[in-house]
């Protein structure tokens, strides 16, 4: 069972943690890994590209000149694709390119993505964080005695005075345990989490 320190916001150690082995300790599988993080990618990809085909173009009404007697190719519309303003050959239409893993497999690859983190001592646990108003200048102090800069924050519940805090600091994302996903954990270099946010992970993917 791993422990780690526990943190306040100055950035000195006030107690330790233990995880548990079943989330936060488990066998990193990459390839499950890299499998969820080519599914979300792939969940945001809007799929708005689009052309006409030769049913779309304007124009093409009737046949340009007749079929014989003018030493001309035959054409029957001005929307070949053959010809400039025409319609577009096996173009690209929208299309959704959104999938899902089987649910066991997402719960692994979070669990693996988390036990990266303690792998690397990449994880920092915050007893709490406490802002009365939205203060990018003291979230910023926070990271500082944290000694982090590109990081993800995670909070037990919603706090619009944290998350308004972190918002215009680069390299910085704060979000609830809900939002918690493999891409954000491998994207930041620090997963910075509150000890409520520890124990709501916990009772999710138990």
């Amino acid at each position: 069972m791993p422990t780690v320190p526990v943190y306040n916001t100055k950035g000195s150690q006030v107690g330790e943690i233990a995880l548990k082995d079943n989330i936060f300790a488990v066998k990193v599988n990459k390839a499950l890994l890299h499998e969820a993080v080519v599914m979300q990618l792939a969940s945001r990809r809007q799929g708005t590209a689009s052309v006409k085909n030769r049913s779309a173009v304007r124009g093409g009404g009737r046949k340009p000149w007749k079929q014989k007697g003018t030493g001309q190719a035959r054409a029957g519309s001005r929307r070949s694709p053959l010809w400039t303003g025409g319609g577009i050959i096996f173009g690209p239409t929208p299309r959704d390119y959104d999938y899902n893993l089987p649910k066991k497999a997402r719960r692994q690859a979070l669990k693996s993505a988390l036990s990266s983190k303690v792998e690397a001592g990449e994880i920092i646990v915050v007893d709490a964080f406490n802002f009365s108003e939205p203060k990018t200048k003291a979230m910023a102090g926070i990271l500082s005695d944290l000694k982090v800069n590109k990081a993800l924050i995670v909070t037990a519940d919603v706090d619009n005075n944290l998350f308004k805090s972190a918002q215009n600091i680069s390299g910085v994302v704060a979000m609830v345990t809900e939002g918690l996903n493999v891409y954000d954990i491998l994207a930041y270099d620090h997963l910075v989490i509150t000890k409520d946010a520890v124990g709501k992970v916990e009772e999710a993917l138990a």
